[in-house]
């Protein structure tokens, strides 16, 4: 037998259905996140309901646990641009810092190839201005010959009565470049062959190139023309014009070289003093006089 329901139970039994239906399911919609470069999938929190249904109070906390993966998603999304603007200001400091190296680099070596340069070719030079010192040239005088003598009276320029000689000779000597790697060039200062104190004749060396190792003879002549005697020529004067006694003499001058041995950077400079005692013997005119044993060299 079927009994009638009253209003009370039905309401009662609607509900305890209600409650005891099934719970249906929520779908979540996936969409594409783009961070950076790199595409990552996220679950978004909004769930796709049926109609007839509420979310429940999990999927809410489902839906914080999602919406805290955005923010963080966002955050890092945020925060990679400003990471790479700082790695490439980076970067370009590092190749700034790099290229300023190189350039001190270069003008290192460049000023440590000028300074090298500088101190080789100071060296060679200076080996070069050594090794060519001891190479002194040799000068030998081998002969003077007296080709005229007089001494006779006259005046010189100011009318002052006096004994006046005149002569003329030759000197010969030998010079020899004993470089041997460099030539030389000579002068020499005047040759003064003087009496008492008294030039009485003087002759010039005409500049020559002598190569190196070699040797030439040089001739000079030694000439003076009236050159007045004063108080000095009374022992000197004769009848005939001609010394009866021997003439001391002395001959004097200094050979002038220079070598260029690298140009004009390394030239030195060579120097040798000449004196020579002579001893004019009036007999042995136009005859050639040895002074092989008679001169001293400095």
């Amino acid at each position: 037998m079927h009994h009638a329901k009253t209003d009370s139970e039905v309401t009662s039994l609607d509900a305890s259905s209600t409650t005891r239906s099934p719970r249906r399911p929520v779908y979540y919609v996936q969409s594409p996140s783009h961070d950076g470069e790199k595409t990552t999938t996220s679950l978004h929190s909004t769930p796709v309901l049926s109609p007839m249904g509420s979310p429940p109070h999990s999927h809410s906390s489902s839906s914080r646990f999602s919406g805290s993966r955005k923010i963080n998603n966002n955050h890092r999304s945020h925060k990679l641009p400003w990471n790479k603007d700082i790695d490439v200001i980076e970067e370009e400091g590092l190749l700034q810092n790099e290229d300023r190296d190189r350039a001190l680099s270069r003008r290192y070596y460049f000023l440590a190839f000028v300074l090298g340069f500088f101190l080789l070719f100071s060296l060679f030079s200076l080996i070069l201005w050594g090794a060519s010192r001891p190479m002194k040239p040799n000068v030998l005088i081998k002969s003077i010959k007296f080709d005229h003598l007089r001494v006779q009276a006259g005046s010189d320029s100011t009318g002052v009565a006096t004994d006046m000689i005149t002569m003329n000779s030759t000197v010969k000597f030998t010079y020899r470049n004993t470089g041997t790697f460099f030539g030389v060039h000579v002068t020499s200062t005047p040759l003064d062959l003087s009496y008492s104190e008294i030039v009485i004749a003087t002759g010039n060396l005409k500049k020559f190139y002598q190569s190196r190792k070699s040797q030439r003879l040089v001739s000079v002549a030694v000439m003076g023309n009236k050159i007045p005697l004063y108080g000095s020529g009374a022992s000197l004067s004769s009848s005939t014009g001609v010394p009866t006694v021997a003439v001391p003499l002395r001959l004097g001058f200094v050979i002038r070289s220079r070598a260029y041995v690298l140009g004009r950077l390394v030239k030195p400079k060579y120097y040798r003093r000449v004196e020579c005692s002579i001893n004019l013997d009036p007999k042995k005119i136009n005859v050639s006089l040895s002074l092989k044993h008679s001169c001293t060299y400095d």
